[in-house]
């Protein structure tokens, strides 16, 4: 079993920057693909960025490319998103999900933290 949490989440204001942190436990997060999802209040699930087993293939959703980095730190078996440049409509609460794929699609991943809220304000 791998258990995520979630960390790094906060109140912002619009043009801002947070980093979020997903960690593991039970398992090496290296061996697996990491993505990060978020849901707005009233909204679907959608992907945000994701990152496969080697490090050099990452993925991301056409309205956080080029604001938001999708990183791992294999000695602290941690995946980092770096947001900057942060608006508005990015609030959400975002969640980490592990599995072998690094799709775009929450069935890509078995393995879910908890989430942590982004809140960005105008």
């Amino acid at each position: 079993q791998v258990q995520l949490v979630e960390s790094g989440g906060g109140l912002v204001q619009g043009g801002g920057s947070l980093r979020l942190s997903c960690t593991a436990s039970g398992r090496t997060l290296s061996n697996l693909a990491v993505g990060w999802f978020r849901q707005a209040p009233g909204k679907e699930r959608e992907f945000v960025a994701a990152i496969s087993r080697s490090s050099p293939y990452t993925n991301y959703a056409d309205s956080v490319k080029g604001r938001f980095t999708i990183s791992r730190d294999n000695a602290k078996n941690t995946v980092s998103l770096q947001m900057s440049s942060l608006k508005p409509e990015d609030t959400a609460v975002y969640s980490c999900a592990a599995g072998l794929v690094a799709g775009r699609s929450s069935h890509n991943y078995g393995y879910w933290g908890q989430g942590t809220q982004v809140t960005v304000s105008s």
